[in-house]
């Protein structure tokens, strides 16, 4: 159904439309943040970081993520179909899309998104996407860090009420007059040398940190079943 309407959108020129629909619909979310000023202050002060969510939380923070629009920040999204949709709904947040991923066109999409933080200082990435496993942090953003020198920047998003999509991901859509939860976490630096076994070990201490601070987080704001 979400292919048949992605393609039904495209075809008949309706994403302006769409793009105004979400707006509107996102409205009635409310959002509280938590150390945004802090991860704002580092990148003014000409900091780069790659902003690491996991891939069932994007929905959550598109109309959040209209903040951070002055940095024009860089974003890996799939070449397929559902992808064009993506793309242009986010150049109208002022991001920009590299097309590729893991499973088609990855390793190009992945330097060019490492030169690109050459000379812009902020990325976005799905820790999981496009296509899971569910939870797994998959390598590309580890190395992604490690070739550009940016340090991985966690971001925390939790939601009280929310559709449970039956999707790989369990993709989630916030409910009217639901609140999302933004929470900001520490930069993690990446090594620009590291042999296999500490790459490894590395990428999986990220993955566990990065899931029990997902599961704190909803644990306190009411969700009460584990989304991984």
């Amino acid at each position: 159904m979400i292919k048949k309407l992605s393609a039904f959108a495209i075809r008949h020129g309706l994403i302006p439309i769409a793009y105004w629909i979400l707006r509107f619909y996102l409205m009635t979310v409310r959002i509280r943040f938590f150390h945004e000023e802090e991860i704002l202050d580092y990148l003014r002060r000409g900091g780069k970081g790659i902003v690491a969510l996991w891939h069932q939380r994007i929905f959550l923070v598109l109309r959040y993520a209209r903040r951070f629009g002055d940095f024009t920040p860089s974003v890996m999204i799939s070449q397929s179909r559902d992808g064009d949709l993506i793309a242009d709904f986010i150049r109208r947040l002022n991001f920009r899309p590299i097309r590729g991923s893991s499973s088609r066109g990855g390793r190009e999409a992945l330097a060019a998104v490492v030169a690109d933080l050459l000379v812009h200082p902020l990325a976005a990435h799905a820790l999981d996407g496009p296509q899971g496993p569910r939870g797994r942090i998959k390598a590309g953003i580890v190395r992604m860090a490690q070739l550009s020198g940016a340090p991985i920047i966690p971001v925390h998003i939790s939601v009280n009420r929310a559709w449970i999509l039956r999707s790989w991901d369990r993709f989630l859509i916030p409910k009217p007059f639901s609140t999302v939860w933004i929470r900001w976490d520490e930069p993690i630096p990446v090594p620009g040398t590291l042999d296999n076994d500490a790459f490894e070990t590395l990428r999986l201490a990220i993955e566990k940190r990065l899931r029990d601070n997902q599961e704190r987080d909803d644990r306190e704001r009411g969700w009460g079943e584990t989304l991984f």
